[in-house]
């Protein structure tokens, strides 16, 4: 059964339970636009209620930790400290932490990334609406919540061969510009070892040049420029 709400913007649907709890809910975004609007979203809901907002990392955290939201939406990219770091740093305090994050970014690695880190949902900010809402309410109630896109290419990233910790240093400095001598010099290895990881570098991203493997890099979030 569905029970119509009033509230002050007019009557709104609700399913009837024997005492609707509404969904505590963290917002963290670094636009301002984007903050509000999302706010009032969610807060013309009869189930959910929008308990804490930040425009950066560090607030995120704060706030996380003052109000304790039952769910929390993360912009990935934000100043002071990341979406990840925000991810990690609140799953280290409670590893039950229901996180969605909520982005424009949605290449392999950082699609990879964030599920690892523990966030329960991956959203791009252009789904609709509905698609929203009901992924807070899913994430919630304790599913996971991951489009068929999304799903798809955590999938390919997963199931790929990725660089080594040591292969990501010589990636960024080639995307630097850097030769392979001054990569060396850098990482206080021999030409020929930087060589032989660009070998295994343009393998695993199948590619077969240096401009080519910083495009693919790029593409799948690899490298941030």
């Amino acid at each position: 059964m569905i029970s119509p709400v009033q509230s002050e913007t007019g009557l709104r649907d609700v399913p009837d339970t024997p005492a609707t709890k509404q969904i505590r809910i963290m917002i963290a975004d670094d636009h301002a636009v984007v903050l509000e609007g999302l706010a009032a979203l969610i807060d013309r809901q009869a189930d959910m209620t929008v308990v804490a907002q930040a425009n950066n990392g560090q607030e995120a955290v704060e706030q996380w930790r003052k109000h304790r939201p039952d769910v929390a939406l993360l912009d990935l990219r934000m100043p002071m400290l990341d979406g990840m770091g925000v991810i990690s740093t609140i799953r280290r305090e409670d590893s039950s932490a229901r996180i969605i994050v909520l982005t424009t970014y949605d290449t392999d690695e950082d699609i990879y990334r964030a599920i690892k880190a523990g966030a329960k949902a991956y959203l791009l900010k252009d789904a609709g609406r509905e698609v929203l809402l009901d992924c807070i309410r899913k994430v919630h109630a304790g599913e996971t919540c991951l489009s068929s896109a999304v799903a798809a290419k955590l999938a390919g990233r997963v199931s790929g061969d990725s660089p080594t910790a040591r292969e990501m240093d010589v990636l960024w400095l080639l995307a630097q510009g850097k030769s392979n001598k001054e990569i060396g010099e850098s990482l206080f290895i021999s030409e020929m070892t930087v060589k032989s990881h660009l070998k295994s570098i343009f393998a695993k991203l199948n590619v077969v040049g240096r401009t080519e493997v910083i495009t693919e890099a790029l593409r799948r979030g690899l490298i941030h420029l």
